[in-house]
């Protein structure tokens, strides 16, 4: 016995089909497929979240001087002119510099989010805007979970399909 289900898929398949469908799950919180494909999605997610709960304050803020280009009431780049050393005039960006506070991951918890990158693609939610799926397991699944140990997914069998009978589930965040 090999410890996982092999959904009827060459190895690469079944890995491809598991990634598309965990991350429409943690970015979705909800999706519908066959029984057993919902298993192994459910026991995937279960461990990223507890995974994510177990790093979700582990990190540093530091302060990095970031440059960026002045804009003007339009929104376009402010441009100010220069000699070059054989007397051309040319235009440049005007830049300004300014001080950021960024959020620096420990190292554990940096492996936590390589980890979790094997299984989260980033994707694009129902507006096209770009999600990062491993960003919203640390800042908005994991704090939902914090005392909870284990079984955070619901199964729930909705019939046969149609089509080839196979039993269909929803899969859900409770």
């Amino acid at each position: 016995m090999s410890g996982y289900r092999k959904l009827g898929r060459a190895a690469n398949q079944r890995a491809a089909i598991l990634r598309n469908m965990t991350t429409a799950f943690v970015i979705n919180g909800k999706v519908e497929t066959t029984v057993a494909r919902a298993k192994e999605i459910s026991a995937i997610t279960e461990k990223l979240v507890t995974l994510a709960i177990k790093e979700k304050d582990n990190y540093d803020t530091k302060d990095v001087t970031v440059s960026t280009a002045k804009l003007d009431g339009k929104g376009k780049k402010v441009l100010i002119s220069k000699k070059s050393k054989s007397g051309k005039d040319y235009e440049v960006v005007d830049r300004e510099i300014k001080t950021k506070t960024v959020q620096v991951d420990k190292p554990s918890r940096l492996a936590a989010r390589k980890q979790m990158s094997y299984w989260l693609q980033k994707s694009h939610d129902s507006e096209g805007n770009t999600v990062n799926p491993v960003n919203k397991m640390f800042d908005e699944i994991a704090p939902k979970y914090v005392g909870r140990n284990g079984g955070y997914t619901r199964i729930t069998k909705i019939g046969a399909r149609r089509g080839d009978g196979s039993e269909m589930a929803i899969l859900e965040f409770v």
